[in-house]
């Protein structure tokens, strides 16, 4: 029996969860990403705002100059996060073969589970009705027997879409698609190819495997097959994460000492939030900075005591800035903090003092603020960007 495997992708997802909240917004561009007065990129933005030339990771400040008209609104990662959580629930209802990409998109292995609905056609709807019902969110589906071609297709039938790739169909969908829709091509892949002849998903299908290899490795040896509509990779239900990571990259490298600091103090409440919404904390902090000539270097802390604490977290990411820092001081680039060696939320109780308990009550009271008011109802100073 073929499988059948379905990638499903929630449109727009950070602007379709304010949307949800605020109806007004329907129809007109909305950019998800902060105030366009201060550094910041795009995380989201809407169909309306697209075709200004809007996309994510573009900097808030390109994007006001070139869709002055949007509503911008400063994204709220808890929102997001309690949204994916219903989204996945939903779709645990259809197959218990899920493989989450993110927190808006999803592989699910259906083979066998679309006998009640008569169709995976007709299973796709039910699902993405009962999405929209549920949540007033739409989504795009692709089908196909293997992952690959299935993220494909639903990326080709965005917003509202459904694509069904057949079983003896798959060369004919590949062959005329630009190879930079094949996953796993970017700009320098596309070059590589571009120089060897190659534009379509086609043409790479029917390059020597000796050519190949020769330019792109082992990799393009995984893209050739993807190219051929071979793609074996099992859709694989989630273990439990080992770590969470944030990052941002600077609209423009930056050698202000505050302004990093600022966004790491950022980075580390939306990890701490998502520690506690885990019901996890680490015992390892981990800077990661990149620099403008793109050299990377990384340190980490053991914590003394695992915790899921914003201040805790914070307090180790300034101190492996300031080690940084004190040995190289150049323009930097990215910053990107990953707490690891996670635990659960089980604890010794501390036998001095009461500060801790105070933060951790802290965090709490701030989290279910933030959930009911949004992000910006409640600002630490120190990740105010001034």
């Amino acid at each position: 029996m073929a499988r059948c495997i379905f990638h499903i992708d929630l449109d727009a997802f950070f602007v379709s969860v304010e949307q949800v909240l605020a109806p007004e917004l329907k129809g007109r561009p909305v950019i998800v990403g902060g105030d366009p007065e201060r550094r910041g990129v795009v995380a989201s933005a809407s169909y309306e705002a697209r075709p200004f030339g809007i996309y994510a990771g573009m900097p808030l400040s390109r994007a006001c100059r070139l869709c002055p008209q949007a509503t911008f609104i400063r994204a709220n990662f808890p929102r997001y996060r309690e949204a994916s959580n219903k989204f996945m629930t939903i779709l645990a209802d259809f197959s218990p073969y899920i493989e989450p990409l993110g927190i808006d998109e999803a592989y699910l292995d259906i083979t066998g589970f679309e006998q009640p609905y008569g169709s995976p056609r007709q299973l796709a709807l039910a699902m993405k009705e009962r999405i929209y019902k549920e949540l007033k969110f739409t989504a795009s589906v692709g089908i196909a027997t293997c992952k690959v071609e299935a993220k494909i297709a639903s990326g080709l039938c965005k917003p509202d879409g459904l694509l069904e790739i057949a079983p003896d169909e798959e060369r004919n969908f590949l062959n005329p698609l630009p190879v930079a829709k094949l996953p796993g091509v970017g700009r320098k892949t596309e070059q590589i190819l571009k120089q060897l002849g190659v534009s379509t998903i086609g043409e790479l299908a029917n390059l020597p495997l000796g050519v190949v290899k020769s330019h792109l490795g082992t990799v393009g040896l995984i893209l050739h097959s993807y190219a051929n509509g071979i793609d074996k990779r099992k859709v694989e239900t989630p273990a439990d994460p080992k770590s969470f990571s944030q990052q941002i990259t600077f609209a423009k490298d930056t050698l202000d000492r505050h302004f990093v600091e600022a966004n790491l103090s950022q980075l580390c409440e939306e990890l701490s939030a998502e520690l506690r919404c885990q019901n996890k904390q680490a015992r390892c902090v981990t800077l990661k900075l990149r620099y403008a000539d793109f050299k990377t270097i990384s340190h980490q802390l053991t914590l003394k005591e695992a915790s899921n604490v914003n201040q805790v977290i914070l307090t180790a990411a300034l101190q492996l800035l300031g080690n940084v820092l004190g040995q190289r001081v150049e323009p930097i680039r990215l910053t990107c903090i990953r707490v690891s060696n996670l635990v659960g939320r089980e604890k010794q109780l501390h036998l001095f003092g009461t500060e801790m308990g105070k933060l951790e009550r802290l965090d709490k009271a701030i989290d279910q603020i933030r959930r009911k008011h949004g992000q910006a109802a409640v600002q630490r100073g120190k990740s105010y960007l001034s």
